[in-house]
């Protein structure tokens, strides 16, 4: 069978999995069940191979999309933001998923743009408890704040998106109410959160509005290679005695809600003007 220079280099660009997208991409990120909705979202999608994990590409919106699928807890959420950056090269980082409520005002289905973020369980640990601190920064040395801001950026966009998006009704203990979407302070620890002293904790030191399990250490990966990160959480429990089984039950729709307005952000980005490295 004789073929064409130009068919050979469409059927390599359409299934070697070490094609890189012709344009920079938007990355978004989460855990395999609470990003599903997004990636539902995509148009034209195909899946690409890293290290034995799998990315989605596709469209949404015109604009082009690279999905990272991370496995609980902070190291696993930086191994795939790492292979995600070094492979795909993205101009920003969305991670869209679930949380629990820190701030008692928040009921399931509602949205939390992370204005901040922090690890909540890194310090030092004395008699008198955990000193919380952030982590210094292997290339530079520095020491990063314990509360890292949000990107003008992207916050900026989240904003935009927020005011011209309408969530469907959340039925919560009998009765249907319009999910709220917020900014606050996000918290990331290594384990799912059911002890209310601690969520007390958090709220009163921190001013945490809610708790999770990834967000922060992509923050922190993003922030080691120059990559602008946002990240946004659907609200599913209150991180109390009740929250495995409220978790399971507004799983759905708390992931979708924060994938509705992730994919709002990601149509309103811009390409920045200068390489983000």
């Amino acid at each position: 069978m004789n073929l064409s220079l130009r068919t050979i280099a469409l059927i390599f660009l359409v299934c070697s999995p070490q094609a890189a997208p012709a344009q920079a991409v938007i990355a978004v990120l989460g855990i395999a069940e609470e990003i599903a909705p997004f990636e539902k979202r995509l148009r034209d999608s195909r899946e690409v191979a890293v290290q034995g994990y799998v990315f989605r590409l596709g469209v949404l919106n015109g604009r082009q999309v690279v999905v990272g699928r991370s496995g609980a807890g902070k190291v696993n959420a930086a191994i795939v933001t790492t292979l995600l950056i070094g492979r795909f090269e993205p101009s920003a980082l969305l991670f869209s998923g679930t949380a629990g409520a820190v701030d008692q005002a928040l009921r399931p289905g509602d949205v939390v743009i992370g204005a901040s973020v922090a690890q909540h369980d890194v310090g030092l640990r004395t008699p008198r408890g955990l000193e919380r601190r952030g982590l210094r920064n292997a290339v530079t040395r520095r020491l990063d704040p314990l509360l890292v801001p949000a990107p003008p950026r992207l916050l900026a966009a989240a904003r935009r998106s927020a005011a011209e998006l309408t969530l469907p009704p959340v039925r919560d203990a009998g009765t249907a109410r319009a999910p709220a979407i917020v900014e606050g302070v996000i918290v990331t620890g290594d384990a799912f959160l059911t002890d209310v002293p601690l969520r007390d904790e958090l709220r009163s030191s921190l001013n945490a509005a809610a708790v999770e399990m990834e967000g922060a250490a992509v923050v922190q990966a993003c922030r080691q290679f120059n990559l602008e990160c946002l990240v946004i959480r659907g609200i599913t429990d209150r991180a109390d005695g009740q929250a495995l089984s409220s978790y399971r039950q507004f799983l759905p729709v708390s992931s979708e809600n924060a994938a509705a307005l992730t994919a709002a952000i990601a149509g309103k980005l811009e390409t920045p003007p200068t390489p983000h490295r």
